[in-house]
C-alpha cells in the first residue's frame, strides 16, 4: 500500500503522543503571546500554557466555536501579522458574515501535504489526470485538493462545477482518472452520462474521492457500479485547514486522521465532556502546526466517533466514522453548508415578507433541491401576479447572494405555515425518507 509521507504515517503511539504534546505546548504558548482572543480566554479560567502538562490536560482548556470565530471577524484570530498571510479564505456565515481563515507560506505547504497523504490513500499516483468539479474560490475544496494533487504530480483539470454534458466531454477527451466532486454530483454525472447513451466503459475513471456532504454506502455502492470506479471519502472543513484532515484509504474502513497535526476528541454534545475512544459524540479538534489560525478545541458540530485498529493498509493514526449527522441546524446542499439563519438575515430587509417560512430539502434526481416555502403579506398574496413575480425575483436573488446557492421560492398565504411552541422547526429534510 503506497503512502505519501511513510514515516509519519507509521508512527508509533508513543512517539505520536510525545509529538503532539510538543506540538500543542508550543501552539498554546503562540496563542497566547499572540492571538488576543486566547489570552484573554485563558486568563479568565486562570490558564496559562505551562499549565498543560499532558495530552490529558486539554481538557483545562475552553472550547472554541464558530462564533467565536464570527464575533472576531474578519482577521481577529490570526496569530501572525497580515503580511505574513499568503492566502485568505472563507466559509458561509450564517448573518452574511462568513468565518475567514488564513494562511503563511508554510501553512500551504503543510496543507499540500495533508492532501497529498490523502489523495494517495485514496488510489492517485503522478500518472493520473485528476479532474476536479468542485467549485473554486473562497471555499477551500477546490484549491485544497487541487494543490495536493500536483504536489504528488499528477496532472490537474481544474474545470470547477457545473456544465455536467461539458465536464463529460472533457472527461471523455481528457482520458481523466480520478474524479474529484460531492458524492451527489458524482451520481448526477452518473444520469447524465446515461442519458447521453453512454456508460462507465465510455470513460477513463479509476477512482473518486469524494467529499463535502455526508453519504452512506449505498450511494457508494451506486456511484461505483454507475461510474466504474473506487470511491472513497474525505473530511475536512475551512476552519480547520480545508480538505486534509482524514480520509479513506482504499480498504473504506474508517477515515484517517492526520492525528501529528491535529489532536482529536470527542466530547458530549450537552455536557462538554470528553468521551471514551469509541463512543459517539461530537468531534473536536486542536491544531498543532497551523501557523496562521490556530484553534484551540474547536468544536466542529459533527456526530462521530473515533477509534484505534489495525488497518491492513499499515497507516497507525486513528480512525473516524464518516459523520453521521450534526448538533446544531446547518443543513448541506449539494455540498454548501446552508444554516436557516442565513434565510431569515437575507429575508429580514425585503418589504412583504414575514419571519415565517420552512425550508424543503428533497432529491431531484442525484442532486439536491432546496425549496423555501415564505409567507407574505396579505396585500402581496392578492396582489397582481407581475408585482408577486418581482418581489419572488428580489427574494431569490437576495437568497442567492447570502447562501451562494439558487433557491426555488414559493409564495403562500398568511398563516398557512405551521406555528410551534418551542423552538421552530425550520427545516424538512425529505432526502433520506
Amino acid at each position: 500500500m503506497r503512502m505519501w509521507q511513510m514515516s509519519e504515517e507509521t508512527i508509533s503511539l508513543s512517539e505520536l503522543k510525545q509529538l503532539q504534546l510538543e506540538r500543542l505546548q508550543s501552539t498554546l504558548n503562540r496563542v497566547y503571546n499572540n492571538v488576543e482572543f486566547y489570552h484573554k480566554v485563558f486568563n479568565k479560567y486562570k490558564i496559562t500554557p505551562d499549565d498543560i502538562r499532558s495530552l490529558e490536560d486539554i481538557k483545562k482548556l475552553p472550547f472554541t466555536t464558530k462564533q467565536d470565530l464570527r464575533d472576531n471577524y474578519p482577521y481577529g484570530m490570526f496569530a501572525v501579522p497580515l503580511k505574513d498571510i499568503v492566502r485568505i479564505h472563507s466559509s458561509s456565515g450564517t448573518t452574511g458574515k462568513p468565518t475567514v481563515v488564513g494562511y503563511t507560506k508554510r501553512d500551504l505547504e503543510t496543507w499540500k501535504n495533508l492532501v497529498a497523504r490523502i489523495m494517495v490513500a485514496g488510489g492517485v499516483t503522478k500518472e493520473d489526470i485528476v479532474h476536479i468539479a468542485f467549485t473554486y474560490g473562497l471555499f477551500t475544496g477546490g484549491f485544497g485538493l487541487h494543490y495536493g494533487a500536483e504536489h504528488i504530480g499528477a496532472s490537474v483539470i481544474p474545470v470547477s462545477s457545473g456544465n455536467t454534458r461539458r465536464q463529460i466531454m472533457i472527461m471523455q477527451d481528457y482520458r481523466s482518472t480520478v474524479l474529484i466532486c460531492t458524492p451527489s454530483y458524482a451520481l448526477h454525472i452518473a444520469e447524465t452520462l446515461e442519458s447521453m447513451g453512454l456508460s462507465k466503459d465510455d470513460l477513463h475513471l479509476k477512482y473518486g474521492l469524494l467529499g463535502s456532504e455526508p453519504w452512506g454506502e449505498k450511494i457508494r455502492s451506486e456511484i461505483e457500479t454507475k461510474l466504474g470506479i473506487i470511491a472513497t471519502d474525505n473530511y475536512g472543513l475551512s476552519e480547520i485547514i480545508g480538505p486534509g484532515v482524514s480520509g479513506e484509504c482504499l480498504y473504506k474502513d474508517g477515515l484517517h486522521i492526520n492525528e501529528d497535526h491535529f489532536y482529536v476528541e470527542v466530547i458530549d454534545p450537552d455536557t462538554g465532556e470528553v468521551l471514551p475512544e469509541g463512543e459517539k459524540g461530537e468531534l473536536v479538534i486542536t491544531t498543532l502546526t497551523k501557523e496562521a489560525m490556530p484553534l484551540i478545541r474547536y468544536r466542529t458540530r459533527d456526530i462521530t466517533r473515533i477509534y484505534r485498529d489495525n488497518c491492513k493498509c499499515g497507516r497507525t493514526f486513528i480512525k473516524m466514522e464518516k459523520p453521521s449527522g450534526r448538533t446544531d441546524d446547518m443543513i448541506i446542499v449539494n455540498g454548501v453548508n446552508i444554516f436557516p439563519s442565513q434565510v431569515e438575515e437575507a429575508l429580514k430587509e425585503i418589504e412583504h415578507t414575514t419571519p415565517h417560512f420552512m425550508i424543503y430539502v428533497k432529491k431531484k434526481g442525484a442532486l439536491d433541491m432546496m425549496e423555501i416555502h415564505l409567507e407574505v403579506s396579505e396585500n402581496l398574496f392578492f396582489d397582481e401576479m407581475k408585482r408577486q413575480k418581482e418581489i419572488l425575483d428580489q427574494i431569490t436573488d437576495r437568497l442567492f447572494n447570502y447562501l451562494g446557492i439558487k433557491p426555488k421560492v414559493k409564495l403562500v398565504e398568511p398563516k398557512s405555515l405551521e406555528r410551534f411552541e418551542g423552538k421552530a422547526k425550520r427545516v424538512v429534510d425529505e432526502r433520506h425518507q
